[in-house]
């Protein structure tokens, strides 16, 4: 989906007899927390089906109607239904089926956000689904109450960021070696050797795999595995791909070494993803 470049900007992204989609960048004082909320209803009967790849978004969808069939790293079964639920970071891809009833509000968090808004070790939803009311308790279902009453797309965003925002006036603040860990991974394109960044802490590197697990839910490896494979992918929808270079680029031992990786958190081969 495009990025819109100014905030509380909404998109209309509906495709007639299909579904529609609202979208829209929150309010600034929720930069670094939220990165965008979402309206998604279908509209016609039908067998929908998305794959997602390993990304630093950590959801909370509220429903209204039918069920999403959800597989991570698979083809969802029958007994892969979620309605109302957040999600953690998952270092694969993840399939999403519906079938033509669906009808939610998504907010998006980033990592560092995530563990602020939902006050939980993300350890916690880390490689899973978990139900509304496990993570926000009794207010879970009141929010999704008074979503579903909403009249209209424009005022169910705004109640949905009206929430996050109370929500996180008393929140913890992220620890600083965390956040400062976590910015070195991200700005360097997952490149810097977790070692350094542990030695510039005077932590071990078990103490820093432990903050990570209970900041944002997976270790600086598996985080920095994550950018990298983002970054790829980026680059080679920006130019001609070619792989050999964007492997150098990115930090990879060698091509075949991109290739492993982009199986492993997308499920596909790189020239697939590249062209879409």
């Amino acid at each position: 989906m495009p990025v819109e470049t100014q905030p509380r900007q909404e998109q209309d992204r509906s495709v007639v007899g299909r579904f529609e989609m609202r979208r829209r960048l929150p309010n600034p004082r929720l930069t670094g927390i939220v990165t965008d909320i979402c309206g998604y209803r279908e509209t016609a009967p039908g067998h929908l089906r998305n794959v997602e790849y390993a990304s630093l978004t950590v959801p909370l969808v509220i429903s209204f109607s039918e069920p999403f069939a959800i597989g991570l790293g698979k083809a969802p079964g029958d007994n892969d239904r979620f309605a109302s639920f957040a999600a953690g970071l998952y270092a694969g891809p993840v399939v999403i089926e519906s079938f033509g009833g669906a009808c939610c509000v998504q907010v998006n968090f980033t990592p560092l956000g995530a563990r602020r808004f939902f006050r939980l070790p993300m350890s916690e939803l880390a490689d899973r689904m978990v139900v509304l009311d496990d993570v926000l308790g009794a207010q879970g279902p009141a929010l999704r109450e008074r979503l579903g009453n909403a009249p209209d797309w424009t005022t169910r965003l705004e109640m949905a960021e009206g929430f996050v925002a109370a929500r996180l006036e008393n929140a913890a603040e992220t620890p600083f070696e965390i956040a400062w860990a976590y910015d070195r991974i991200i700005t360097s394109g997952g490149r810097t050797r977790i070692a350094s960044i542990a030695e510039r802490l005077g932590w071990s590197r078990k103490r820093l795999a432990s903050g990570f697990s209970n900041t944002i839910g997976i270790g600086p490896k598996t985080l920095s595995r994550i950018v990298r494979f983002n970054r790829a992918l980026s680059l080679s929808r920006q130019q001609i791909a070619d792989w050999a270079d964007i492997a150098a680029d990115c930090g990879y031992a060698d091509q075949a070494h991109l290739v492993r990786e982009f199986r492993d958190l997308a499920g596909e081969a790189p020239t697939a993803l590249s062209i879409r």
